[in-house]
Parts: C-alpha cells; structure tokens; sequence
C-alpha cells in the first residue's frame, strides 16, 4: 500500500530521475537511507519501470512528430505478430498504440522532415500489408508530459 511519501517521492522521481537522493529525501521528509529503500522497494513493487533520460528531440534532429492512422483489413494473431515486429524493428517509431472505434491503430513517428517520415511510410508498408493509412503532422505540441498520476495507485 502506497502511502503520501511514496506518491510524492513518484511525482518527484518520475519529473527529474536525477534528483539528488539527498534533495528527494529532503523534500519528502525522510532521511537519505529511508529515501533510499523506499525507492528500492518501489522499484522491487513494480511502481518504477525503469529509469531513463528524455533527449531533446530538437537536438537529436528529431522534432516533427507525425501520428499515422492505421486500419487494416488483417486481424489475424499472424498479421498482428509481422505488424509488431515490422513496428519495433524501426526506432523512429516511438509509439504505437491499439484502438478501439473505427481505426485499429495508432503511430507515433518522430523524423527530421517530411522526405524521411515518406522512407519510413515505405519501409513499414513492405513489411506489411494494410488497408487504410493517414498520416497527421503535429504542427505544434502543447503538452507533452511523460509523467503519470501518482494519486490513483494503491
């Protein structure tokens, strides 16, 4: 059972992972070794997946995003195997998602321009067959945040 300590040492965790043991414990009001096991145990509990570093997506020559919307006419547990693996296999994929409603899937893709979200369109579709593809180019992100809220977990 998480109490308040464990969702405010979350919320500061997931906003800076590299926060100085002694500053995360000083903001929740633990002693750096209590601050420490708490975090131990929260990874060992399966509230922390893992801990990464966000890179500036401008930096890395990386910042236009584009959403594909996908439909296919395949539903098959052998069609959704060759899309996953056709998916994972390309890193500018960053995101993909199943739906429900009138499209099956969702894509993230982040790329330098428009010429290579076109090579990724065409690496994807030759490795897989689908039905209806719409691509949308985010012109503006207004919120991008990584972190979850901590108030609903028990």
């Amino acid at each position: 059972m998480l109490d308040d300590r464990d969702r405010k040492l979350l919320d500061l965790l997931q906003r800076d992972a590299d926060s100085a043991l002694t500053d995360l414990a000083e903001r929740v009001n633990l002693s750096p070794s209590a601050c420490s096991r708490r975090i131990t145990r929260l990874r060992e509990e399966g509230y922390i997946d893992r801990h990464v570093m966000v890179l500036n997506r401008a930096r890395m020559n990386v910042a236009t995003t584009v959403f594909v919307m996908v439909k296919t006419a395949h539903h098959t547990a052998d069609w959704l195997e060759r899309f996953r693996s056709g998916v994972l296999d390309i890193p500018e994929i960053v995101e993909v998602h199943r739906l429900a409603g009138n499209l099956d899937y969702i894509i993230k893709i982040v790329v330098t321009d428009i010429a290579h979200y076109d090579a990724i369109y065409k690496r994807l579709v030759s490795r897989i067959d689908l039905f209806d593809v719409s691509a949308y180019i985010s012109m503006e992100t207004l919120k991008n945040e990584q972190a979850v809220p901590t108030g609903y977990a028990t």
